[in-house]
């Protein structure tokens, strides 16, 4: 097993990673009959893809030699009604270190073959853009 979640109660859930311990709250958003006082499930979806896509950039810079301290990413989602679900996820993920033309391709591509990227339905937009400083 994974992870624990646990309905607290007042749209709020508890999750829990077993194997760590480590815990985070969600909540349902304004726009769903909640408090927002937390990230909300679909939040947390959209947050995970630009984990991942930061994680496997970094398995690859570790590889390369290449200083990838600071990254980050900036993430927007966008919902849609009939079924409620996420339609669109933006993702503009910051590079603050210096690299090569090359090793900006490489680490694109590698960005956006990430396992969650994979795992989302292919009717959610994903927009995802690099800035390179």
């Amino acid at each position: 097993m994974t992870s624990k979640v646990v309905y607290e109660g007042d749209l709020r859930t508890r999750c829990t990673h077993l194997k760590s311990g480590n815990t985070f709250i969600t909540d349902a958003p304004v726009d769903n009959n909640g408090k927002g006082e937390a990230f909300s499930p679909t939040d947390t979806v959209a947050t995970a893809l630009a984990s991942c896509m930061l994680t496997v950039m970094g398995i690859k810079a570790r590889d390369m030699d290449c200083d990838m301290t600071g990254a980050s990413a900036a993430i927007t989602k966008t919902m849609a009604a009939d079924p409620r679900r996420i339609s669109k996820i933006e993702i503009q993920i910051t590079f603050p270190n210096p690299v090569s033309d090359k090793e900006k391709k490489i680490l694109e591509r590698v960005a956006e073959t990430c396992p969650v990227h994979y795992s989302l339905h292919p009717d959610i937009e994903k927009d995802i853009s690099f800035v390179w400083k």
